[in-house]
């Protein structure tokens, strides 16, 4: 696996799509073609351990995992996780240890462990950049999730949903193999409490023997305004080297308009002039930026370059693509609604715990239907979305506004704050066929997000036909790939049915 920095950037930044939609597979094929290929970073402990518990359909899971640094370590996971032809139809998947402020080590070499197969497998016999996503929402797997990430050579960092400040710092430090502090903002406190992770700790006590340093990779924040972009260049310990500016016309979170929140007739946030970024003042900021949101069209590339910008980042023509790890069935009925001009993406300022905004595509037999979300019986078994907080007691706590209400309101939650939540953790899952089984054979229910803006589709694939990710390239650069770049790039493995349960 070769581990040189590709050494011009990217005009196209694939972006990541959680849980696993822009998995390996995508990735791969995106960074194959000298484009910034990126895996989404979020629930990765998860998604490792259900494909093993499916039985690693091409010992993808297992060859990445022969790789790690520490033999120990992806012993032990197997020896936790892997089932031989996969559990019996029915049966549960095993659950895992949550990650926590104290008691957490066992989720945290998971979730290194997890970070490091995405990106290997992302790397995998080619020269391309490969980098991850992550939440910043996400508070307390960012140290891990980047420290394995990193161990697989990852070539650039990407974080949303929150403000990034402190992770070029922790890529430093992760880079040297350096126990790290992040604070964590705690519900109830006035400051930020101390997290501190140590990769020694983690690795069950075994630090990587290399004869060569980690590498740092390059940290890009994705902001929509730039008085976010402004404040975090003001200090070298936040200052990313690059940024994304998206816009809420992206799937998946959006930033809330700023202001007063005001909805629409149809329920949906109005956004204002107030939201769209004055792009001569992130140029001036001298750092490197993509435009996102919208910008799947080889015109809105052309004119993002005129503007200042490298390129721009795309997700939903890419999360349509035959190697996104999107279900069959839901990437060919989003396809075929969106076409038909029958599909609605709504912008729900309720859906997310997180109290971002969040795009769902409402299709049928997913939890954009109410009879679907009432048929479910909430549990919080994943957590990704937690929130540590102070419960009345003044004990440390972690309430989802989308678990059990009775579990919200003992741990001080407010029941107001759980209306019209939905499980994204369980969901999103779900939607890549890694969904938890549940008792009287009921399989957790998929939630799908994609962008509001689908017109892609009349151009890439104006007969209806699937297309890949190299036709979206070609497309958006108006540069054919030779037959040496498309015989560099490995097959990603013998093709999923459609009705399988296994991601793709």
């Amino acid at each position: 696996m070769a581990t040189a920095r590709p050494a011009a950037r990217p005009q196209i930044i694939q972006g990541g799509m959680g849980v696993a939609v822009s998995g390996w597979r995508l990735a791969r094929a995106v960074a194959g073609r000298g484009q910034l290929g990126v895996v989404s970073g979020t629930a990765l402990d998860a998604v490792l351990a259900r494909r093993l518990q499916l039985g690693d359909p091409g010992g993808h899971m297992r060859r990445a995992l022969a790789a790690f640094p520490v033999p120990e370590a992806a012993a032990y996971v197997l020896d936790r996780y892997f089932v031989e032809d996969g559990v019996a139809p029915g049966e549960r998947m095993r659950a895992m240890a949550r990650l926590r402020m104290d008691r957490g080590e066992s989720a945290e070499l998971l979730t290194v462990l997890g970070n490091f197969v995405e990106v290997w497998l992302a790397k995998e016999g080619h020269d391309g950049p490969v980098g991850v996503n992550y939440l910043a929402k996400i508070q307390l797997a960012t140290a891990p999730a980047l420290f394995g990430a990193i161990l697989a050579g990852v070539d650039h960092v990407l974080v949303g949903a929150g403000i990034p400040g402190q992770i070029p710092a922790l890529a430093s430090r992760l880079a040297r193999a350096e126990p790290v502090t992040t604070l964590v903002d705690v519900e109830g406190d006035d400051e930020p409490i101390p997290y501190t992770f140590d990769p020694g700790r983690a690795l069950m006590g075994q630090l990587p023997h290399r004869t060569t340093p980690l590498r740092r990779p390059d940290v890009l924040a994705i902001v929509s305004l730039p008085v976010l972009a402004s404040y975090l260049v003001r200090d070298p310990a936040t200052r990313p080297d690059g940024f994304v500016i998206e816009t809420h016309r992206a799937g998946g979170h959006s930033a809330p308009p700023r202001g007063k929140l005001v909805l629409d007739g149809a329920g949906e946030p109005v956004y204002g002039p107030r939201d769209h970024p004055d792009l001569a003042k992130v140029a001036a900021l001298g750092i490197p930026f993509w435009l996102a949101g919208g910008a799947a069209h080889p015109e809105r590339l052309r004119a993002a370059r005129e503007l200042g910008a490298i390129g721009v980042q795309l997700g939903s023509v890419f999360a349509l693509c035959e190697e996104s790890g999107l279900r069959d069935d839901l990437r060919a009925e989003l396809r075929t609604r969106a076409r038909a001009g029958t599909l609605r993406v709504r912008n729900d300022p309720r859906a997310s715990p997180t109290a971002f905004p969040f795009k769902v595509a409402e299709l049928p037999g997913t939890l954009s239907e109410e009879a679907v979300r009432a048929a479910r019986r909430p549990v919080c078994d994943l957590g990704y979305l937690r929130t540590p907080a102070r419960s009345a007691s003044g004990a440390l706590v972690y309430r989802c506004a989308a678990e059990p209400i009775a579990a919200y309101v003992r741990k001080g939650g407010e029941p107001v704050d759980t209306a019209g939540r939905v499980c994204l953790c369980n969901g999103l899952l779900a939607t890549v066929g890694l969904g938890q089984r549940r008792p009287g054979g009921a399989v957790e229910p998929p939630v799908v997000t994609i962008g509001q803006d689908l017109g892609f589709l009349d151009d890439i694939s104006p007969d209806g036909r699937p297309y890949t990710a190299a036709e979206v390239i070609d497309w958006m650069t108006g540069v054919r790939a030779t037959a040496e770049q498309v015989a560099a790039v490995p097959a990603a493995g013998v093709p999923v049915p459609a009705q399988s349960t296994v991601s793709v």
